[in-house]
């Protein structure tokens, strides 16, 4: 019977990625674009985006998929794992020879690759290469650099809208982690996208704690980054400043106190970044301090924290920032340090830029995140649009919350008066009406002789500004920024004007210079003996990865290694049954692994047959006697005795896939011939070993048959 696309695109899951079951919307994606339709993809980082266009590529029955990159050090990283798995892939960029970029265009025409990653500029500029060639998709990564809305604007993304004039019936799949309502239109209509599909998966990253301190001055927020250095020994971290100066400073302190680190900035050269890049992602160094010119697409997935050195100048920046922090799904930290200095110096930045207005707005956002007393995550996803009813538990306002009031009547004046108004009104206008404020706006627009006006005139401009910035976080309003900023009433918020909900506002506390609550630093954990094989399992992939020149989450990330832990297999069978290990890396690595586990269980270090067990896998998976061979780093004819041994043994009954009737029928009439000379006169014409398992064949047809002669 023939397989349907869902059970062969899990078995391609399970093949290449080690995984046996799809991420919610991952599938449904697969599904849209496997059959030849655009698609829409917002997904957090860490939440599997890249397996949205991966999978239909590997699913193509012709054709290389082009993946549209911002970043080399992305698409290398992204290649690399490909080809960790199995995947034939490559990417073109300026950094490797232009002749190795000729061979990987001529690989991706013919065939042979499934995958070829590209920066915009060079696809724009090499269009007419491209053009003859068998396309299965076009991927366009980062695809928020498309929008001017976007936090991360590129000119270059919006010459992108050339591939459906050129490739009109080609699938466009676009992915982001960070695009609020308008990114996301604009993406759509940039691209001239054709009804795509559309996937707004959850903003949520729950294993990500979050954490806002007022800044207590570099000494003792320097210690603070060392003691998180300390927390986690074995893991990474990032340091963000606003400025080079700052990056160099922090980088400079954190030696001082015996933190090995590195810094990466835009000033420096491409090969001191590099080299920083380098000594990061091998894990030779825990820290790197950086500007935001780091980071982008960075895969490593154990990196625990990500310190804020000052405040971020925007909500998606510090959500995307915040994001490289824990992508294989286990506990993370986000901190960041606030400072007055800090609005003012992004304020400065965005009057100076191209859309001061906007960048203006969106700081604001950010400012109130910073000095929000309430569920520091439910204000990150209801600034995407995204309905959340309750605290997180696991925000440093929900661990040690402040005083809190039944602000539903509150909500309820500020709500009404926005309805009155018909949405005309912006958060300053709208508390200048409550308060009864006499504005010329106001009078002008007749606003002044609504039931509304000055309700809330027994309270302060600042109480009333920090309410309503409550509500907007809460989700109660949405600002229109394309409509001069005014606000709208969410589906959330009109729940709240009927009185089916209510919500709690974090009571009204004046600023006062130097306060806030007492900084603690992080403490190390004890470990338990899951924990303490886990910290085992990663001294052993970081010999693998020295061994193999690899970088160590690319043999396994920590939540591998941490399912192994949990499991504790015992045999290759059992290894692959854990998540994320693939059957090309099952049997590269597996043997290492399972020597640790088995000590620890107090068993024997190996494993015995194993050797067996490996081709067998990889047989079973369709690789040839070559790959087998290259793959374990064995001779072909090795591989032709294990696999004799595996008909022998009743392992493998399809021997079609090993060897043609044609070639079985002569190499067993020679034996039946010349059964001195056969050996040597069939090495002239088959693969050595080849025979082994012709003669392997008849001994298991003969004892099916008895008439049929051995």
């Amino acid at each position: 019977m023939t397989a349907t696309l869902r059970q062969r695109a899990e078995a391609l899951l399970a093949k290449f990625y080690g995984y046996r079951s799809f991420r919610p919307g991952q599938y449904e994606i697969i599904e849209a674009v496997a059959a030849g339709r655009d698609a829409v993809v917002v997904m957090p980082t860490g939440g599997g985006k890249s397996i949205c266009y991966q999978l239909p590529a590997l699913l193509a029955s012709e054709g290389c998929a082009i993946i549209i990159s911002p970043l080399i050090a992305l698409m290398q990283d992204q290649t690399q794992a490909l080809v960790a798995n199995g995947i034939p892939a490559g990417a073109i960029h300026s950094n490797q020879d232009e002749s190795i970029n000729r061979h990987l265009v001529e690989a991706a025409a013919t065939g042979r690759l499934k995958l070829l990653y590209i920066s915009p500029e060079r696809l724009i500029s090499d269009f007419d290469v491209f053009r003859n060639m068998r396309i299965s998709l076009f991927a366009i990564d980062e695809a928020h650099c498309i929008s001017q809305w976007g936090h991360d604007f590129r000119p270059v993304y919006t010459q992108l809208s050339a591939l459906k004039d050129a490739f009109p019936y080609v699938p466009v799949i676009a992915l982001t982690a960070t695009a609020d309502r308008l990114t996301r239109r604009d993406i759509i209509v940039q691209l001239r996208l054709s009804n795509p599909y559309c996937l707004l998966s959850s903003f949520d990253r729950p294993n990500i704690s979050l954490s806002v301190y007022p800044n207590p001055g570099a000494r003792e927020r320097n210690r603070f980054i060392a003691d998180m250095v300390r927390k986690y020994p074995q893991d990474s971290g990032i340091v963000y400043s606003l400025s080079r100066k700052g990056a160099e400073e922090t980088y400079k302190a954190l030696t001082a106190l015996g933190v090995p680190a590195v810094v990466y900035h835009a000033g420096m050269t491409p090969l001191q970044r590099e080299a920083s890049l380098k000594a990061f992602l091998a894990g030779r160094v825990p820290v790197v301090c950086a500007t935001i010119a780091f980071g982008m697409g960075i895969d490593k997935s154990n990196i625990r924290w990500v310190v804020h050195v000052n405040m971020p100048g925007n909500i998606e920046s510090y959500y995307q920032e915040i994001g490289r922090a824990g992508r294989d799904g286990l506990p993370a930290e986000a901190v960041m340090f606030y400072s007055l200095q800090d609005v003012i110096l992004r304020r400065n930045f965005a009057d100076q830029s191209g859309q001061a207005g906007i960048n203006k707005e969106k700081l604001a956002r950010m400012q109130a995140f910073a000095e929000a007393g309430n569920c520091r995550r439910r204000i990150l996803l209801s600034y995407f649009g995204e309905e959340y009813t309750c605290d997180c538990g696991n925000c440093d306002n929900c661990r040690r919350p402040p005083k809190r009031i039944d602000g539903t009547v509150i909500a309820q004046k500020a709500i009404s008066a926005v309805c009155r108004t018909g949405g005309r009104l912006t958060i300053y206008s709208l508390v200048a009406l409550l308060r009864g404020e006499r504005r010329f706006d106001l009078v002008q627009d007749g606003f002044t002789e609504l039931p509304t006006f000055g309700v809330g005139a027994d309270m302060s401009k600042e109480e009333w500004m920090s309410y309503a910035m409550q509500m907007i976080q809460l989700g109660i309003f949405d600002i229109a920024y394309e409509d001069a900023n005014r606000l709208r009433v969410t589906t959330f918020g009109m729940k709240v004007l009927r009185c089916v909900e209510k919500i709690l506002l974090t009571v009204y506390v004046p600023v006062v210079a130097g306060a806030g609550r007492k900084m603690r630093a992080p403490r190390p954990e004890a470990l338990d003996p899951e924990r303490q094989l886990f910290e085992q399992l990663k001294a052993v992939r970081a010999d693998v990865a020295s061994d193999e020149n690899m970088l160590p989450y690319l043999v396994f990330d920590d939540a591998a290694l941490l399912d192994m832990a949990k499991k504790r297999p015992s045999d290759i069978d059992a290894f692959l049954h854990v998540q994320g290990v693939s059957e090309k890396k099952a049997v590269m690595f597996g043997k290492r692994f399972l020597r640790e586990i088995r000590k620890f269980e107090g068993l024997s270090a190996n494993e015995r047959g194993v050797t067996f067990k490996e081709t067998l896998v990889l047989f079973n998976s369709g690789c040839s006697v070559d790959e087998i061979a290259e793959i374990k780093k064995i001779k072909p004819v090795t591989v032709y005795g294990h696999l004799a041994r595996l008909v022998d043994d009743g392992m493998i009954t399809d021997f079609r896939k090993i060897i043609n009737p044609q070639d079985y029928i002569e190499i067993v009439r020679e034996y039946d011939r010349n059964p001195e000379d056969a050996r040597d006169i069939l090495a002239e014409r088959f693969p050595r070993g080849l025979p082994m398992v012709a003669l392997a064949i008849r001994r298991v047809l003969a004892e099916k048959n008895p008439n049929i002669k051995e």
